[in-house]
């Protein structure tokens, strides 16, 4: 997945508009134009795309994790500079407060089994001998769970992208 596509099914996910997507990034003490936003959020092959990096969707989780938890007291969390799956999880998991159970459940409304353990697996240190990576697939169908579990509907993909 692209970050690009991540920012899309957040923002259909939780039905966020232009404004309500630059509030959440200056939650993480980033200024981002709606021009910015914008093209971040066209389909791949339209005029205007510009890719989102790394570092630019680390900044909108961790404040998005700032808006629905409160933001923590001192210095924020710097961005990373890199930003895999098992790092997106995460901080989606951390955002939404959801527990082991929560995202197995969440898992359940997909018809995607994982086991605690498996799970787990994803939040652990990279030099951890249980590690594991998350795929793509992982991470699409946590973020398709949470759409259903959110908007009570399996969205089409034009509809993602059409928002």
């Amino acid at each position: 997945m692209t970050n690009n596509d991540v920012l899309r099914r957040v923002r259909y996910t939780f039905d966020l508009n232009d404004s309500e997507m630059i509030a959440i990034f200056a939650a993480a003490d980033c200024e981002v134009t709606r021009e910015q936003v914008c093209s971040w959020l066209k389909a791949d092959d339209a005029e205007g795309y510009k890719s989102c990096s790394d570092e630019q969707v680390a900044t909108f989780l961790n404040g998005f994790i700032n808006q629905k938890r409160g933001k923590k007291e001192g210095e924020q969390p710097a961005p990373e500079q890199k930003i895999t799956n098992n790092i997106i999880f995460r901080k989606l998991q951390i955002a939404l407060n959801l527990k082991a159970d929560d995202v197995l459940d969440l898992f359940k409304l997909v018809d995607f089994r994982l086991s605690k353990h498996e799970l787990s697996a994803f939040f652990r240190k990279v030099d951890h001998k249980h590690y594991r990576d998350c795929k793509d697939q992982v991470l699409r169908n946590f973020l398709q769970a949470l759409q259903i579990n959110h908007r009570g509907v399996e969205p089409s993909e034009e509809a993602i992208d059409d928002k």
